[in-house]
Protein backbone atom coordinates (compact mmCIF):
# COMPACT_ATOMS: atom_id res chain seq x y z
CA UNK A 1 0.00 0.00 0.00
CA UNK A 2 1.38 3.46 -0.72
CA UNK A 3 1.18 5.80 2.06
CA UNK A 4 1.00 9.61 2.10
CA UNK A 5 3.35 9.51 4.81
CA UNK A 6 5.55 6.82 6.97
CA UNK A 7 3.35 4.02 8.47
CA UNK A 8 2.02 4.55 11.76
CA UNK A 9 2.19 1.95 14.66
CA UNK A 10 -1.43 0.31 15.94
CA UNK A 11 -1.27 1.86 20.11
CA UNK A 12 -0.50 -0.91 22.20
CA UNK A 13 -2.67 -1.14 25.27
CA UNK A 14 -4.87 1.77 27.03
CA UNK A 15 -6.14 4.35 26.74
CA UNK A 16 -7.83 4.00 23.29
CA UNK A 17 -10.33 5.32 21.71
CA UNK A 18 -11.78 3.33 17.94
CA UNK A 19 -13.55 5.93 15.51
CA UNK A 20 -15.87 4.54 13.21
CA UNK A 21 -17.47 5.80 10.00
CA UNK A 22 -20.91 4.13 9.80
CA UNK A 23 -21.65 3.26 6.45
CA UNK A 24 -19.57 1.08 4.64
CA UNK A 25 -17.53 0.90 7.61
CA UNK A 26 -19.62 -0.32 10.93
CA UNK A 27 -22.60 -1.55 8.68
CA UNK A 28 -23.07 -2.36 4.84
CA UNK A 29 -23.80 0.33 2.84
CA UNK A 30 -27.41 2.05 3.95
CA UNK A 31 -28.14 -0.99 6.51
CA UNK A 32 -29.56 -0.45 9.93
CA UNK A 33 -27.78 -2.93 12.35
CA UNK A 34 -24.44 -3.99 12.81
CA UNK A 35 -22.59 -7.27 11.73
CA UNK A 36 -23.43 -9.44 14.71
CA UNK A 37 -18.99 -10.60 15.09
CA UNK A 38 -18.70 -7.00 15.50
CA UNK A 39 -20.57 -6.39 18.29
CA UNK A 40 -19.69 -9.22 19.91
CA UNK A 41 -16.09 -7.72 19.32
CA UNK A 42 -17.15 -4.42 20.10
CA UNK A 43 -18.65 -5.74 23.25
CA UNK A 44 -15.24 -7.36 24.58
CA UNK A 45 -13.04 -4.01 24.07
CA UNK A 46 -15.35 -2.06 25.65
CA UNK A 47 -15.39 -4.50 28.46
CA UNK A 48 -11.55 -4.01 28.34
CA UNK A 49 -11.91 -0.14 28.85
CA UNK A 50 -11.49 0.69 25.21
CA UNK A 51 -13.42 4.04 24.11
CA UNK A 52 -15.90 4.02 21.04
CA UNK A 53 -16.67 6.83 19.18
CA UNK A 54 -18.73 6.61 15.73
CA UNK A 55 -18.35 9.24 13.32
CA UNK A 56 -20.45 9.49 10.31
CA UNK A 57 -22.05 11.74 8.05
CA UNK A 58 -25.80 10.69 8.78
CA UNK A 59 -27.58 13.00 10.91
CA UNK A 60 -29.22 10.40 13.05
CA UNK A 61 -28.11 6.86 14.00
CA UNK A 62 -30.63 3.67 13.62
CA UNK A 63 -31.34 3.00 16.77
CA UNK A 64 -30.11 -0.67 16.62
CA UNK A 65 -26.19 0.72 15.80
CA UNK A 66 -26.46 2.43 19.52
CA UNK A 67 -27.38 -0.79 20.83
CA UNK A 68 -24.78 -2.65 19.18
CA UNK A 69 -22.21 0.32 19.54
CA UNK A 70 -22.72 1.87 22.77
CA UNK A 71 -20.34 4.59 21.64
CA UNK A 72 -19.29 6.85 23.97
CA UNK A 73 -19.59 10.02 21.39
CA UNK A 74 -21.43 10.23 18.25
CA UNK A 75 -20.56 12.45 15.76
CA UNK A 76 -23.25 13.13 12.62
CA UNK A 77 -23.27 15.52 9.84
CA UNK A 78 -19.91 14.72 8.96
CA UNK A 79 -18.91 15.96 12.68
CA UNK A 80 -20.74 19.08 12.81
CA UNK A 81 -22.63 17.78 15.49
CA UNK A 82 -21.23 15.81 18.42
CA UNK A 83 -23.05 14.32 21.20
CA UNK A 84 -20.84 12.65 24.56
CA UNK A 85 -22.61 10.39 27.03
CA UNK A 86 -25.92 11.39 24.90
CA UNK A 87 -25.23 15.03 25.57
CA UNK A 88 -24.47 17.63 22.88
CA UNK A 89 -21.14 18.87 23.10
CA UNK A 90 -20.44 20.97 19.84
CA UNK A 91 -22.67 21.84 16.99
CA UNK A 92 -21.73 23.73 13.52
CA UNK A 93 -24.13 25.89 11.69
CA UNK A 94 -24.24 28.00 8.80
CA UNK A 95 -24.15 31.13 9.08
CA UNK A 96 -27.11 32.91 6.75
CA UNK A 97 -24.06 34.54 4.18
CA UNK A 98 -22.94 31.07 3.83
CA UNK A 99 -26.13 29.38 3.51
CA UNK A 100 -27.54 32.19 0.88
CA UNK A 101 -24.23 31.11 -1.41
CA UNK A 102 -24.66 27.13 -1.14
CA UNK A 103 -28.48 27.64 -1.86
CA UNK A 104 -27.59 30.03 -4.87
CA UNK A 105 -26.53 26.83 -6.81
CA UNK A 106 -26.74 26.35 -10.93
CA UNK A 107 -28.20 22.87 -10.36
CA UNK A 108 -31.41 22.72 -12.53
CA UNK A 109 -33.77 19.93 -11.51
CA UNK A 110 -31.64 19.11 -8.17
CA UNK A 111 -32.82 17.66 -5.42
CA UNK A 112 -31.69 19.82 -2.36
CA UNK A 113 -31.83 18.69 1.42
CA UNK A 114 -31.37 20.98 4.58
CA UNK A 115 -30.62 19.25 8.01
CA UNK A 116 -31.75 20.83 11.64
CA UNK A 117 -31.30 19.26 14.41
CA UNK A 118 -35.19 18.41 14.55
CA UNK A 119 -35.97 17.48 10.86
CA UNK A 120 -35.19 17.92 6.90
CA UNK A 121 -36.36 20.29 4.10
CA UNK A 122 -36.36 18.94 0.57
CA UNK A 123 -36.66 20.34 -2.78
CA UNK A 124 -37.57 17.66 -5.18
CA UNK A 125 -37.54 18.12 -9.26
CA UNK A 126 -40.92 18.61 -10.75
CA UNK A 127 -42.28 15.73 -10.83
CA UNK A 128 -40.28 13.13 -8.56
CA UNK A 129 -41.43 11.02 -6.11
CA UNK A 130 -40.19 11.57 -2.33
CA UNK A 131 -38.04 8.53 -1.26
CA UNK A 132 -39.00 6.30 1.48
CA UNK A 133 -36.22 7.98 4.02
CA UNK A 134 -37.86 10.95 3.56
CA UNK A 135 -41.10 10.07 4.03
CA UNK A 136 -39.75 8.44 7.14
CA UNK A 137 -38.57 11.14 8.76
CA UNK A 138 -41.42 13.51 8.11
CA UNK A 139 -39.84 16.14 5.76
CA UNK A 140 -40.88 19.63 5.08
CA UNK A 141 -40.64 21.68 2.07
CA UNK A 142 -37.61 23.52 0.85
CA UNK A 143 -39.64 26.64 1.20
CA UNK A 144 -40.46 26.15 4.87
CA UNK A 145 -36.62 25.83 5.95
CA UNK A 146 -35.33 27.95 8.75
CA UNK A 147 -32.36 30.41 7.68
CA UNK A 148 -30.43 29.65 11.04
CA UNK A 149 -29.93 26.19 12.52
CA UNK A 150 -28.81 24.20 9.48
CA UNK A 151 -26.32 21.69 10.02
CA UNK A 152 -25.77 20.40 6.44
CA UNK A 153 -26.62 20.47 2.71
CA UNK A 154 -26.78 17.60 0.13
CA UNK A 155 -26.91 17.51 -3.51
CA UNK A 156 -28.38 15.35 -5.60
CA UNK A 157 -27.14 15.62 -9.24
CA UNK A 158 -25.37 14.60 -12.24
CA UNK A 159 -23.31 17.40 -12.09
CA UNK A 160 -22.64 18.21 -8.40
CA UNK A 161 -19.05 18.32 -9.12
CA UNK A 162 -19.39 21.30 -11.20
CA UNK A 163 -21.33 23.07 -8.16
CA UNK A 164 -18.40 21.68 -5.22
CA UNK A 165 -15.73 22.95 -8.08
CA UNK A 166 -17.56 26.84 -7.79
CA UNK A 167 -17.86 26.44 -4.11
CA UNK A 168 -14.01 25.47 -3.69
CA UNK A 169 -13.68 28.86 -5.19
CA UNK A 170 -15.98 31.07 -4.06
CA UNK A 171 -16.09 29.62 -0.14
CA UNK A 172 -13.25 27.49 0.52
CA UNK A 173 -13.74 27.58 4.32
CA UNK A 174 -16.87 25.34 3.63
CA UNK A 175 -16.28 21.24 3.73
CA UNK A 176 -17.21 19.76 0.95
CA UNK A 177 -17.43 15.74 0.15
CA UNK A 178 -18.44 13.59 -2.58
CA UNK A 179 -18.88 14.62 -6.00
CA UNK A 180 -16.74 12.43 -6.72
CA UNK A 181 -16.46 8.64 -6.67
CA UNK A 182 -17.84 6.67 -5.32
CA UNK A 183 -20.66 9.50 -4.57
CA UNK A 184 -20.55 11.20 -8.20
CA UNK A 185 -23.93 11.95 -7.94
CA UNK A 186 -24.27 13.63 -4.61
CA UNK A 187 -22.03 16.25 -2.81
CA UNK A 188 -22.43 17.29 0.78
CA UNK A 189 -21.57 21.01 2.11
CA UNK A 190 -20.97 21.54 5.98
CA UNK A 191 -20.11 24.56 7.78
CA UNK A 192 -16.60 25.50 8.55
CA UNK A 193 -14.52 23.52 10.51
CA UNK A 194 -17.12 20.76 10.43
CA UNK A 195 -15.37 17.77 9.22
CA UNK A 196 -14.71 14.23 10.78
CA UNK A 197 -11.19 14.88 11.69
CA UNK A 198 -11.99 18.01 13.80
CA UNK A 199 -14.78 15.76 15.44
CA UNK A 200 -12.31 12.76 16.32
CA UNK A 201 -9.96 15.71 17.45
CA UNK A 202 -12.61 17.01 20.03
CA UNK A 203 -13.88 13.77 20.71
CA UNK A 204 -10.36 12.50 22.00
CA UNK A 205 -10.07 15.62 23.57
CA UNK A 206 -12.76 15.22 25.70
CA UNK A 207 -12.34 11.92 26.78
CA UNK A 208 -9.17 12.24 27.62
CA UNK A 209 -7.44 10.07 25.12
CA UNK A 210 -4.03 11.08 23.36
CA UNK A 211 -4.57 12.02 19.86
CA UNK A 212 -1.73 9.06 19.07
CA UNK A 213 -4.06 6.67 21.12
CA UNK A 214 -7.17 7.35 18.41
CA UNK A 215 -7.74 4.66 15.70
CA UNK A 216 -10.16 5.94 13.06
CA UNK A 217 -11.83 3.00 10.30
CA UNK A 218 -13.28 4.50 7.19
CA UNK A 219 -14.00 4.10 3.62
CA UNK A 220 -14.77 7.05 1.68
CA UNK A 221 -13.81 10.62 0.98
CA UNK A 222 -15.13 12.19 3.92
CA UNK A 223 -13.13 9.90 6.11
CA UNK A 224 -10.10 11.45 4.90
CA UNK A 225 -9.43 14.23 7.50
CA UNK A 226 -10.03 11.01 10.36
CA UNK A 227 -8.33 9.02 8.89
CA UNK A 228 -5.10 11.77 9.13
CA UNK A 229 -5.42 13.09 12.35
CA UNK A 230 -6.01 9.69 13.79
CA UNK A 231 -2.71 7.92 15.55
CA UNK A 232 -3.69 5.22 13.40
CA UNK A 233 -5.89 4.75 10.49
CA UNK A 234 -7.71 1.78 8.99
CA UNK A 235 -9.49 1.58 5.15
CA UNK A 236 -12.35 -0.03 4.80
CA UNK A 237 -12.87 -1.74 1.93
CA UNK A 238 -10.45 -0.45 -1.36
CA UNK A 239 -11.56 2.66 -2.44
CA UNK A 240 -8.25 4.14 -4.22
CA UNK A 241 -7.94 7.68 -2.97
CA UNK A 242 -7.91 6.81 0.69
CA UNK A 243 -5.22 4.03 0.31
CA UNK A 244 -2.74 6.92 0.77
CA UNK A 245 -4.14 7.81 3.78
CA UNK A 246 -4.11 4.49 5.65
CA UNK A 247 -1.99 2.01 7.95
CA UNK A 248 -4.12 -1.29 7.47
CA UNK A 249 -7.22 -2.14 5.42
CA UNK A 250 -10.53 -4.66 6.08
CA UNK A 251 -12.11 -5.64 3.25
CA UNK A 252 -15.30 -4.53 4.51
CA UNK A 253 -18.19 -4.56 7.29
CA UNK A 254 -18.54 -7.92 6.84
CA UNK A 255 -14.65 -8.39 7.62
CA UNK A 256 -14.26 -5.40 10.46
CA UNK A 257 -15.44 -7.98 13.28
CA UNK A 258 -12.75 -10.18 12.50
CA UNK A 259 -9.96 -7.49 13.03
CA UNK A 260 -11.54 -5.70 16.36
CA UNK A 261 -11.80 -9.29 17.89
CA UNK A 262 -7.89 -10.13 16.53
CA UNK A 263 -7.45 -6.21 18.41
CA UNK A 264 -9.06 -7.43 21.67
CA UNK A 265 -6.65 -10.43 21.94
CA UNK A 266 -3.78 -8.54 21.65
CA UNK A 267 -4.94 -6.05 24.84
CA UNK A 268 -5.75 -9.07 26.74
CA UNK A 269 -2.95 -11.22 26.10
Amino acid sequence: MTHSRSPRALPAGLPLLLAFDLDGTLIPELATTVPETSVQALARLRALGVKVAVITGRDTLPRAVMQAAQPDAVSTNNGGRIELHGELHTEARFSAEDLEAVLAHELHDARVVLFTRDGLYVDLPAGAPPEAWMLARGYRPLAEAPREGILKVGFYHPRVADLAGRLRRSHPHLVLTGAQAPYTEFLTVTPEGAHKGAALTLIADALGIPHDRTVAFGDSDNDVAMLEVAGYAVQSGALPLLAGHADAQVGGPDRLGEYLHALADRLDG
